[in-house]
């Protein structure tokens, strides 16, 4: 790879999550990460620009308090990397279904503040990024190849839709968000692995 900067994790660990495997369908948007369709038909991101996108959102990340946080996954492949994100930082997680008006109505019950929201999807978790709208709260998204991204502040591409690809990319989340905010000093300061982010 030609940029000289060193990857968050190994090329080859990246590679065998399927991070950068898309869909066959490919949106306007996300076409400028896709780095070549494959003779199958499935669009291949470009794994640079997911490491660098990546990188932009735990230093946006680490600028705002754990509590100031909140993390929504409709996609069941994404409650366990949520849920253990969430447990690692301290950052507030919605596995399953979110209710609108979490982020905007004071009279629910599930009522709560944050100051960023990051999505899992933008499709099935766009109820969040509609709340985020209204109150003009910024909005990170992991988006595939299919994804729009309108309304979107930051765009992860990647599989977003794999257990080993978005337990890979939380457990790395995870371990940039603590080593930013000071919490810890090295890579090898995080206990955990991208296998323990996996669901079953």
């Amino acid at each position: 790879m030609a940029n000289d900067e060193p990857l968050l994790v190994a090329q080859d660990t990246y590679l065998k999550s399927g991070i950068h495997i898309g869909t066959k369908f490919r949106t306007k948007y996300m076409e400028k990460f896709i780095y070549k369709t494959r003779p199958d038909g499935l669009s291949v991101l470009n794994l640079q620009q997911i490491d660098a996108r990546i990188k932009m959102a735990a230093n946006l990340l680490a600028q705002y308090n754990p509590e100031d946080i909140i993390v929504v996954s409709r996609r069941e492949n994404g409650w366990k990397p949520i849920r253990l994100f969430g447990s690692h930082t301290g950052i507030r997680v919605v596995p399953g279904r979110y209710m609108p008006g979490v982020l905007t109505n004071p009279k629910l019950e599930a009522y709560t503040e944050a100051k960023i929201v990051l999505v899992t999807d933008s499709w099935p978790d766009r109820n969040a990024i509609k709340d985020a709208l209204q109150i003009g709260m910024p909005v990170i998204a992991l988006c595939d190849t299919n994804n729009q991204s309108n309304d979107i502040d930051l765009v992860i591409p990647c599989n977003n839709k794999g257990k080993k690809s978005l337990a890979l990319l939380f457990y790395i989340l995870a371990r940039e968000y603590l080593k930013h905010r000071g919490v810890i000093k090295t890579d090898e300061d995080f206990k955990a692995t991208p296998e323990d982010f996996c669901e079953d």
